[in-house]
Parts: C-alpha cells; structure tokens; sequence
C-alpha cells in the first residue's frame, strides 16, 4: 500500500510528459502545413516527394515528376525537405538497398 502513491505519481508524471511533447510535436507540424507555400519541396505520409504547384485551405497540388501533378490532402504533408533531408533520405535508401542484397545474394560456404 506505501508503494502504490509514489508509483501513481511516477506514472502520472510519465503521462504528462508524454502528452506534452506529443503536444509541442502535433503544433511544429500544424506551424509547418499553415506555411507551405508555391515552389516548397515537400514529403508526404506516404513518402512520396514533390514540389507544391497550388494550394488552398485543404489541398495542395504536387508535382511529382516533370508535367505530373497530383492533389493531396494538405495534411498529409509531412515534412518541408532540405538539402540535408533529400542527403539523408538516400543514404537511407541506399542502406536498405544493400542490406536487402546482401540478404538475398546465395551463401557459398559452409554453416
């Protein structure tokens, strides 16, 4: 019984914790989709990158490819992309494509 109050309030300080970051990161990504603007580089949900064409409240048009626009649910922008995350996002890639050959080359020798 002498335990149960300090551990109440531990995880009552974890769960405040926890709601307060969630918070702040939910508010950085709302700042960052009311700033969008024409010409950003953008990364979707879903991962996919483009360039914003047009925008308004609740859609943004995206240029994925040279003459291919798709329109997206502003919300579903991620992230605005950089110089440094286009870098970090292929050499993500590139890891993965190794690790998934090496996986799959055949072993020769003996186990």
């Amino acid at each position: 019984m002498e335990l149960i109050l300090p551990l109440l309030v531990v995880l009552a300080g974890l769960m405040f914790l926890a709601t307060r970051r969630q918070k702040r990161e939910a508010k950085a990504v709302q700042d960052m989709q009311a700033g969008l603007a024409h010409g950003d580089l953008v990364m979707t949900t879903s991962g996919l990158h483009g360039t914003i064409t047009d925008l308004d409240d609740e859609t943004v048009d995206l240029e994925i490819a040279p003459g291919v626009v798709t329109t997206w649910n502003r919300l579903a922008i991620r992230q605005l992309v950089t110089e440094d995350t286009a870098a970090e996002d292929t050499a993500t890639l590139d890891r993965a494509a190794a690790t998934e050959h090496e996986s799959a080359a055949p072993r020769l020798g003996k186990d």
